[in-house]
């Protein structure tokens, strides 16, 4: 790891260097998502306000972010986005509405043209999370964008140019937060749930399981994959669990160095855990795959997303 930008609801977005300490930081509206570019040296960061905004920093050799541009999500309470592999189209998932606005990219990475919105209707049976649709997660795979929505028990899908697939149902009440896609299956974490369910190419269930065995209250929040494993975050029990990715037997759960783990990412053997209510984001040793208690941590207001780079 070069660096480690950090995004959340404090009032800015930071830039850490290896040894943990706060090398810049730039005043942002609660950049609760960030996401790279592919190929240039540029950031993109949800608002999650309201009135949503997106925003695009240039980062610098040292890691200083520098505005580029900002505009409009399109939607309310923007909290995911992710760059197309080509480096063309930007996607923002808007919590408030379900909204996902289309943004196109130029040559320095920044807004051009008016963007795309893709509205969506719908609800479900847990009334007071699924009484609209609630986009929460948007990736890019295989030229398709796919689209969580929390609020309609939905994966929903379109081209990188917005024309709409078909969508994926999954279990009423499920609430799809994130997904990760790996070997050509998807492993998805609901949030109202508290699952983990695999699903195969044509979107059959393969694989389900809780995401923590631990007694209590679970809201599932960040998946991902790495090497034989899937790792999921567990907001209540304050763990981060390890699963089978080949049928999501469970490996391992240990606790994420802090309270309520948001989102955490793995940059070679250490995982990043952005635990918010902590206001600490805490490095847990990888070995062999496997998560070990923290070893180190450092405070930042209320982190949201870790992006090592």
């Amino acid at each position: 790891m070069k660096h480690l930008f950090v995004g959340g609801y404090g009032p800015d977005l930071v830039t850490v260097d290896p040894e943990l300490a706060v090398i810049a930081s730039v005043a942002a509206q609660k950049a609760s998502f960030l996401a790279p570019h592919p190929s240039l040296p540029v950031l993109y960061a949800v608002g999650e306000a309201d009135n949503g905004l997106v925003s695009a920093y240039t980062v610098a050799e040292g890691g200083a972010l520098t505005p580029l541009a900002e505009r409009s999500s399109e939607g309310g309470q923007p909290c995911h986005l992710a760059v197309h592999p080509g480096g063309e189209v930007l996607a923002v998932a808007n919590y408030g509405d379900g909204t996902v606005s289309l943004h196109r990219l130029d040559g320095s990475g920044a807004f051009a043209g008016e963007p795309v919105v893709l509205t969506h209707t719908g609800s479900g049976p847990v009334a007071e999370r699924q009484e609209c649709s609630h986009a929460h997660q948007a990736v890019f795979h295989e030229d398709v964008l796919y689209v969580a929505d929390l609020g309609t028990d939905e994966i929903r899908r379109y081209t990188p140019g917005g024309a709409a697939l078909e969508p994926v149902r999954l279990p009423a009440g499920m609430g799809p937060r994130h997904l990760v896609f790996e070997r050509g299956r998807c492993h998805v974490a609901g949030e109202l749930d508290a699952m983990v369910r695999t699903y195969d190419g044509v979107w059959t269930e393969v694989a389900a399981a809780p995401a923590s065995e631990e007694p209590g209250t679970n809201y599932p929040s960040h998946i991902d994959v790495a090497g034989p494993y899937v790792y999921v975050g567990n907001r209540g029990p304050d763990t981060v669990s390890v699963l089978r990715a080949d049928d999501l037997k469970k490996v391992a759960e240990v606790p994420s160095g802090g309270s309520w783990p948001r989102h955490f990412a793995i940059d070679g053997e250490t995982m990043y855990v952005a635990n918010q209510t902590s206001n600490t984001v805490a490095l847990l040793p990888l070995v062999k795959g496997l998560p070990k208690p923290a070893s180190r941590t450092f405070g930042v207001a209320a982190p949201a997303c870790v992006l090592p780079r």
